[in-house]
């Protein structure tokens, strides 16, 4: 079988909850060997936390002594896992040993964290100098606010998603997901990737620095956001992009349906299949500023037709003049739709406690190659499943020395 584009790449985990393990989880499906480390006094917080997934189903609360967290259980898939403990002299010593023999280091500790451990930057060039490290921080590793504790919710609040999103006039509003923990992991995986590229060309390793808010930022920013009240916008502008007429989400006879005209043969063909044919001679209507400036006026006469349609036939209408269109699904409707099934982006989870697949899925490998594999090829694994493995391969060690440091709560 063709290698995988990371195999080889040997990355050592020190992330916590979402936006670290999001990142080390793409480095795993493109192959690194992904090493989770954990404190052997608490583990990985996911693994053993709310909701569960076990052989009776899902739940809030633990059924069974093999239910295990279903966080734990996407995140986790293709790494090993491993117990050591940094803040113990010897646990710090061992860590550094590994170093030696690994390409990556990552964390998503607090700033200032990882040099308090003793396994900052410096600590890690010095063990080896062709180290890649990546940290990856609410906030940054520089800048008045870098010690501020954040989760999602704040940074979407801090960058001004949250401004932004909803209605005109609602409540300030997140996304539904825990978007810049996502899209956080994607950018230390690219700045990972590109650091190891770097290396390759030039010998030297380095530190990366990552930060929640700016990454979000970074995304939402392409929107003219400060220029806004020049244009006569409310920040809060719903489905809407305001560079397009229409452009929203319309009900119909049975759901509803998203649509838009990014340009002007785009009106035209949707006026063709609403059959407003008149409009076309309406100088006002055929201005893509005129609709920019009275999108209600606009959005009622796209409302006024899709509401007397079924959203299968909105589809296949607007599919046919080659528009942009698409239903507004539920996650149930996403697992059934076709394109996501042939292209296996949902997965069953396995749960290596009790030894079975569960009702809960986890995501695919979003990124598909032609010359190369990529995906999860192992689920999550027992908490400390590989600690004997990696500590004789990576930092030397022989059984009764592993033995004695479990013994003291290293390992």
């Amino acid at each position: 079988m063709t290698a995988k584009i990371l195999d080889g790449v040997v990355v050592l985990d020190l992330t916590r909850f979402f936006s670290g393990p999001q990142g080390t989880l793409f480095l795993a499906g493109l192959g690194a060997e992904v090493i989770k480390i954990d404190d052997p006094k608490t583990g990985d917080p996911t693994a053993f936390a709310p909701p569960f997934a076990g052989p009776q189903g899902v739940s809030f609360q633990r059924q069974t002594d093999e239910d295990m967290g279903i966080a734990y259980l996407k995140r986790a898939r293709g790494k090993k896992s491993a117990t050591l403990n940094l803040k113990s002299a010897e646990g710090r010593e061992i860590f550094l040993r590994m170093v030696r023999h690994a390409d990556v280091v990552v964390d998503n500790f607090s700033a200032g964290v990882a040099e308090r451990l003793g396994v900052g930057y410096a600590a890690l060039k010095e063990a080896n100098p062709r180290i890649v490290y990546c940290s990856l921080t609410g906030y940054g590793a520089t800048g008045p606010d870098r010690h501020l504790k954040a989760y999602d919710l704040m940074v979407q609040a801090a960058v001004g998603l949250m401004s932004i999103t909803g209605q005109p006039g609602s409540a300030p509003t997140k996304a539904g997901s825990p978007v810049s923990d996502a899209i956080s992991g994607v950018f230390a995986a690219l700045g990972i990737v590109a650091a190891l590229l770097h290396r390759d060309r030039t010998g030297e390793g380095q530190a990366i620095d990552v930060s929640m808010a700016d990454c979000l930022f970074s995304l939402i920013f392409d929107e003219p956001l400060d220029c806004y009240p020049q244009l006569g916008l409310q920040p809060q502008q719903g489905n809407r992009i305001m560079r397009f007429s229409p452009f929203n989400a319309y009900r119909t006879l049975d759901g509803w349906v998203t649509l838009g005209a990014a340009t002007h043969d785009d009106w035209l063909a949707l006026l063709e299949v609403m059959e407003r044919n008149d409009l076309k001679d309406d100088p006002d209507m055929m201005s893509v500023a005129w609709r920019l400036a009275n999108n209600a006026q606009v959005d009622q006469v796209v409302a006024s037709w899709a509401q007397t349609i079924r959203t299968e036939e909105v589809e296949a209408r607007l599919a046919r003049a080659k528009l942009a269109c698409s239903p507004v699904r539920d996650i149930h409707d996403v697992l059934r739709w076709d394109q996501m099934v042939q292209r296996q982006m949902a997965v069953p989870l396995w749960n290596p406690l009790s030894r079975s697949t569960m009702v809960a899925a986890g995501s695919g490998f979003p990124i598909k190659f032609s010359g190369a594999p990529g995906g999860y090829d192992q689920p999550a694994p027992l908490p400390g499943a590989h600690s004997d493995e990696v500590l004789t391969r990576l930092a030397g060690l022989d059984a009764a020395q592993i033995e004695a440091l479990r013994s003291a709560r290293v390992v």
